[in-house]
């Protein structure tokens, strides 16, 4: 029988980190869905139309090494805020989500659009300036970042961008459990989604 999780959350605040390991921790599958649009952005900065990336997706496109590219982050940015891109990208979201086994997604409209319906539902956040020090931290490991007040304007501006845009805004679904990494560790914020999981399989 399927059992849904939907995480959510802006850039960098942790939610990629937290799925893989809930997903490990309970043998379910993870979708990471940023994936799917930055696989579309790098097609847009290829000189690809928007929509037709978009309908044209394949798996091996989610597998290529510079998906995690400022560039391509932002081009992600932009392109989710086009509502035909998002249609085109739903039903391999909604059809992932309800695989046999359970299925965790994450990503930013997964709780209020994709899976409304999802068993569980967490909002994953921190401050902009915490998540833009670990996405700093993170580029400059290797060696991509120019330097962290870059780095805060693009979080800032991506925010802005994610939740205002009209189309499935960033924002957490109405009975999600949040969770502010900005002061917890790894460990204990893996230890609070999971903790939060187990009440709702209860």
């Amino acid at each position: 029988m399927p059992f849904t999780i939907a995480i959510d959350g802006p850039a960098a605040a942790g939610k990629g980190t937290i799925s893989k390991a809930v997903a490990a921790h309970f043998g379910f599958a993870h979708l990471d869905t940023g994936l799917l649009y930055r696989a579309v952005g790098r097609k847009v900065l290829e000189g690809a139309k928007a929509v037709t990336a978009a309908q044209t997706l394949e798996a091996e496109d989610l597998q290529s090494g510079d998906l995690r590219t400022p560039e391509v982050a932002q081009a992600a940015s932009k392109v989710a805020a086009i509502p035909d891109v998002r249609a085109a990208l739903v039903d391999f979201q909604r059809a992932f989500a309800l695989r046999s086994g359970g299925a965790v997604l994450d990503g930013r409209d997964i709780g209020t659009v994709i899976c409304p319906q999802a068993d569980t539902k967490l909002f994953v956040t921190a401050s902009a300036e915490v998540r833009a020090r670990r996405r700093y931290d993170e580029l400059a490991a290797n060696d991509l970042a120019d330097n962290y007040e870059t780095v805060l304007a693009d979080v800032k501006e991506r925010d802005a961008r994610d939740m205002g845009r009209a189309d499935a805004p960033l924002k957490p679904a109405a009975d999600a459990v949040l969770i502010d990494t900005s002061d917890l560790s790894i460990e204990s914020a893996i230890a609070a989604a999971i903790a939060a999981i187990d009440a709702r399989r209860a």
